[in-house]
């Protein structure tokens, strides 16, 4: 068997940047088409898949982090509904996507009721994020397991992170993209 000469320093560097890039596109920082993030977007995604529209009946919300879990975002219910939570919540939103019912938290940081407890849907302005995104106006990806698809962007009429703002942190990149006002 031949051995390979393979410099430590080369390869910590390489994989580094791999892994801050793999985190800086797949969880922390917003896509600047629809503004979200993906565990953002794959919630309202999975809401408007189910139903759960703005004037229908709420939701339990324990179903749309199951939903969002088996479909879409594997990696544990805390990160889904804690987003789903920040989505309903005016002192974090400036025009709130997800129209949530029961406690979901207060500014004076008092967290939010356990998903079992809360209902949610869609808010109005969200339907702006959704609209054509069944005439292929943007591209589609296989989810995790290749069970279905999940959209890349939302098709967004809105600009999103424009009005609602954004933050988060990454490997050695942060945002903070305060909301603006559309009126």
């Amino acid at each position: 068997m031949a051995k390979v000469q393979i410099s430590i320093e080369e390869e910590m560097k390489g994989s580094y940047l791999d892994y801050a890039m793999s985190v800086i596109i797949g969880r922390a920082l917003p896509e600047v088409r629809d503004g979200l993030k993906p565990v953002q977007r794959r919630i309202l995604y999975a809401m408007f898949r189910e139903g759960l529209l703005p004037g229908r009946k709420y939701s339990k919300s324990a179903g749309v982090v199951g939903e969002v879990l088996k479909k879409y975002h594997p990696h544990g219910d805390t990160a889904v509904y804690d987003a789903m939570v920040r989505l309903a919540q005016d002192v974090n939103m400036r025009y709130q996507l997800v129209d949530g019912q029961g406690n979901f938290g207060s500014v004076d940081g008092d967290p939010a009721a356990a998903y079992r407890y809360t209902q949610a849907r869609l808010a109005k302005i969200a339907e702006e994020l959704l609209a054509d995104i069944d005439k292929n106006t943007v591209d589609f990806t296989p989810n995790f397991d290749e069970t279905t698809q999940e959209p890349l962007v939302l098709p967004s009429r809105i600009p999103n992170l424009i009005i609602n703002g954004s933050s988060g942190i990454a490997v050695s990149m942060a945002t903070n993209v305060p909301p603006h006002n559309l009126g």
